[in-house]
């Protein structure tokens, strides 16, 4: 795990003056509770979480995702998946569409195809359009990437069912809120909402959400 992102502390400040919702959260998380957006810093396991977990509920993800890990010895990376065979991977639990889009993953990182590092120069919208582009993975998956293991400061998910409850919860506003009402919320949120996002998942979740 990587430290607190640099932005965590001047974001809680700009967030707390803008919004007394998200500043009433920001005092309800505090240290040692708060965990905070660690990352892996590891792409390629992240991707292949995401792509586990799509579709099934949290403890079907993690139960499947465990044997997953087993199943490449504990070594999640290009090489050892590409490793393993279509059978293998099925024995972990793995539908016909995730194993094509994890095989997929493994081939493209290694003939650089797909280049993360890119990534670094893009802005979120190119690199969500990058992400975008590996079989699997859709924008709500490309913008937990950027969230988690990039650690960008202003990705709000807005195709996200947590984070538009929390909305729904916190705001008191029907479910699903209006779209008005979620982009005005950006708008007063920006260049933080990552940070924001963060601490309303926590309010209808008390465990810190990882990738």
């Amino acid at each position: 795990m990587t430290r607190v992102p640099k932005y965590w502390k001047k974001a809680k400040r700009y967030l707390s003056k803008k919004d007394k919702t998200i500043s009433n959260l920001i005092k309800n998380y505090k240290s040692p509770s708060e965990v905070i957006l660690t990352s892996r810093k590891d792409i390629f396991f992240s991707l292949c979480k995401s792509i586990i977990g799509q579709q099934i509920s949290v403890a079907a993800a993690n139960s499947v995702f465990s044997k997953f890990k087993l199943r490449c010895g504990n070594k999640i990376n290009a090489k050892v998946v590409s490793k393993l065979s279509t059978l293998q991977l099925r024995s972990c639990g793995l539908s016909r569409q995730k194993i094509s889009g994890i095989k997929n993953l493994s081939k493209q990182i290694l003939d650089k195809s797909f280049n993360p590092k890119l990534i670094n120069k893009m802005s979120d919208e190119e690199a969500i359009i990058y992400l975008s582009s590996l079989k699997q993975i859709g924008r709500w998956s490309a913008e937990m990437i950027l969230l988690f293991t990039y650690n960008r400061s202003n990705i709000w998910p807005v195709q996200d069912i947590g984070l538009l409850r929390a909305i729904s919860k916190n705001y008191k506003k029907k479910y699903l809120p209006p779209d008005s009402f979620v982009n005005l919320l950006k708008k007063r949120f920006s260049p933080y909402c990552s940070v924001a996002t963060w601490y309303l998942w926590r309010s209808i979740d008390p465990e810190p959400i990882q990738y």
